[in-house]
C-alpha cells in the first residue's frame, strides 16, 4: 500500500494549462471520469497523461475497448508522439481485427460475459502493474451491462481495484448513452467534461469544464482548449484577482505634445484607452503613435490586429514616418494578426498574458473591438472576458489601447459594442466639414486617473504623422455626430497640398 503523505498527491496530466486547472494535476492513486461526445480530445488527453508518466519513470498501460493498437499507434504518429513505455491492451471482437499476425496479442471479448471483460482487464493491469492507467471506453461497459445496476457494479469494482493497486486512472467516456449518465460521477473522484462547438462560421471552439475534483480548489468555469499537433493545450480562465500587483501610475508620453496636454499629461500606466469614433477617421494612427513613443522609450508592445494585415499596418507607418520594421525585427513591437474565425477567447488572453509575463510588454493594442467581437460567441461573454483582460493589464501597470470603430460615416453614430464603462480614458474622434474641407476633431470625454483639456482639437494625418491643432473655441453638434465649426479659417491647421491625407 502506498504511505499517507503520497496519497492522492497531485500528478501531472502532461497537458499544458490543465494542471493549473486542476491545482496541479490528477490526483494519484485515484479514478478521473474524463466525459466528452466523439471528437473532443478524450483519446489525445489520455495519451499525453501516459506519456508524461513515461517521462517520470512510471509504466503505463492503456487498456481499449473501442480502438484497435493500430489506430491508436496512428493517433500518436500524427501527433510526433512514440509511445514506447506504454503497454497497449486490446480487448475487442476478432471481426474487428483479421490479421493474423495480431492474434497473440488480442483478447476476444466479444462472446464474453460483461463480468469476464472486467476480469480480463483486471488481469491485465495485476501483470502489467502499472502507475497510470487509462481505460477506453466505458461505452462498451455500459452496451454490455445492459442495465446502469450492473453498470455501476462493474464499474466500481474496476474503480476499487485499481484504488488497491494504487494506480492513477483515466476512465474514458463518450457519453453515447440517450441522456447523460450521471451513475459514476459519485464513484470518480474527478469528473472532467470535454464539449466541442460548432459555430456557424469558423473553426470549432472546444472547452472543457472541471465539474468535481474531491478535496482540491479546482478552477471552475469553462476553459478553451486546441488540439494541434503535438497534442491538446489548454487555456486557463484568467482571472484578474490571481494577478495583484504594485505598479506606478505616472503618465507616459503619447509622441504629441499637444495630445499630451489634451490628456493632462499623457497616458497613465496601468489603465485603459478607448479610442472611439468611425472608421478612417485616425483612431489607429494615433494609437500607433502612442506605439512608436513606447518604443522609443524602451518598451515592449504587443498589437493585436484584427482588421488588417501585418504588411499593410507596417506600409502604413512607413508612410507616416514611423517606421516600425526595426522594431518588429528586433522584437520591441510583436504583430499578431488575429482571425476571429479561427482563435477562441481563451487562446487571446493566453497570448496577451504571456506576451505581459514572459517578454516584458508594457503596451498592449487591440485593434479592434469589432474583431475582437467577432471571436466572441456572445456579446454578454464579450464584456465579461474584457473586463477580466483590462483589470489584469491594468494590475500589472500596462497601458492598453482600444480601437472601437462606430457604425456610419456621417450622422448619428452607434456600435454593438459598449466598453466605454471600462475604459479609464475616451478619445472621441469625429469628422466635420470646414471650407469644402473634410477635417477631423479629436477630444477627450473621460479620464479617471486625472484631469484633462475639455477642448475640441483638429486632427490633421499627413506624411510628417500626426498632427493635433489648437483648441476650436467655436464648435457646436460635437456629440450629435455632424459637428459643426464657426471659427476663423486661421485657427485649422494647414494643408500641405503634397501631403494632405485628410
Amino acid at each position: 500500500m502506498a504511505s499517507i503523505d503520497q496519497d492522492a498527491i497531485p500528478v501531472s496530466t502532461g497537458v499544458s494549462g490543465l494542471d493549473h486547472i486542476l491545482d496541479g494535476g490528477y490526483a494519484a492513486q485515484r479514478s478521473h471520469l474524463i466525459e466528452g461526445r466523439p471528437g473532443s480530445g478524450k483519446t489525445t488527453l489520455a495519451m499525453q497523461f501516459l506519456l508524461e508518466g513515461v517521462r517520470r519513470g512510471e509504466p503505463g498501460l492503456y487498456i481499449t475497448l473501442s480502438e484497435s493498437r493500430r489506430e491508436l499507434l496512428n493517433v500518436a504518429q500524427r501527433h510526433g508522439w512514440s509511445l514506447d513505455g506504454i503497454e497497449i491492451c486490446e480487448l475487442v471482437p476478432p471481426e474487428l481485427s483479421l490479421d493474423p499476425t495480431q492474434q497473440q496479442s488480442l483478447v476476444h471479448s466479444s462472446d464474453l460475459e460483461l463480468g469476464e471483460t472486467v476480469r480480463l482487464a483486471i488481469a491485465e493491469i495485476e501483470r502489467a502493474k502499472p502507475r497510470r492507467v487509462v481505460f477506453d471506453s466505458l461505452s462498451e461497459i455500459r452496451l454490455l451491462s445492459e442495465g446502469s445496476l450492473r453498470y455501476r457494479r462493474q464499474v466500481h469494482a474496476l474503480r476499487s481495484y485499481l484504488l488497491i493497486q494504487n494506480a492513477t486512472a483515466l476512465l474514458l467516456d463518450d457519453l453515447t448513452a440517450e441522456t447523460d449518465d450521471l451513475n459514476l460521477h459519485s464513484l470518480s473522484h474527478a469528473v472532467i467534461r470535454l464539449e466541442q462547438l460548432a459555430p456557424l462560421y469558423g473553426g470549432e471552439r472546444r472547452r472543457l469544464r472541471v465539474i468535481k475534483m474531491r478535496g482540491t480548489a479546482f478552477r471552475g468555469g469553462f476553459h478553451d482548449y486546441v488540439i494541434r499537433r503535438g497534442g491538446l493545450t489548454v487555456f486557463p480562465r484568467l482571472v484578474a484577482a490571481d494577478h495583484v500587483a504594485e505598479v506606478p501610475g505616472e503618465p507616459c508620453k503619447t509622441g504629441s505634445p499637444e495630445l499630451d496636454d489634451l490628456l493632462g499629461g499623457g497616458l497613465d500606466r496601468g489603465t485603459s484607452t478607448m479610442l472611439i469614433g468611425p472608421s478612417g477617421v485616425g483612431k489607429s494612427t494615433v494609437a500607433l503613435t502612442c506605439v512608436t513613443a513606447a518604443i522609443a522609450r524602451g518598451e515592449k508592445v504587443l498589437m493585436l490586429s484584427f482588421d488588417e494585415t501585418s504588411g499593410v499596418l507596417s506600409r502604413r507607418a512607413r508612410g507616416l514616418a514611423m517606421p516600425i520594421d526595426d522594431a518588429v525585427a528586433s522584437g520591441a513591437i510583436q504583430i499578431e494578426q488575429i482571425d476571429p474565425a479561427e482563435i477562441s477567447p481563451g487562446e487571446l488572453a493566453d497570448l496577451v498574458q504571456n506576451a505581459v509575463e514572459h517578454r516584458g510588454v508594457k503596451v498592449v493594442v487591440i485593434d479592434s473591438l469589432t474583431g475582437y467581437h467577432n471571436a466572441m460567441p456572445e456579446e454578454n461573454y464579450l464584456l465579461l472576458q474584457m473586463h477580466e483582460l483590462l483589470t489584469y493589464l491594468n494590475q500589472q501597470g500596462v497601458i492598453s489601447l482600444l480601437v472601437l470603430a462606430q457604425h456610419g460615416m456621417i450622422g448619428a453614430m452607434g456600435s454593438n459594442v459598449d466598453l466605454t464603462y471600462l475604459s479609464d480614458t475616451i478619445l472621441l474622434f469625429r469628422t466635420f466639414e470646414a471650407e469644402g474641407r473634410l477635417r477631423r476633431a479629436l477630444s477627450v470625454v473621460k479620464k479617471r486617473t486625472g484631469s484633462h483639456e475639455d477642448t475640441i482639437r483638429e486632427l490633421r494625418i499627413d506624411s510628417s504623422g500626426v498632427r493635433v491643432g489648437e483648441p476650436l473655441n467655436a464648435f457646436r453638434g460635437i456629440m450629435t455626430g455632424v459637428p459643426t465649426y464657426d471659427g476663423e479659417r486661421s485657427s485649422l491647421l494647414a494643408v500641405r497640398p503634397a501631403d494632405d491625407r485628410g
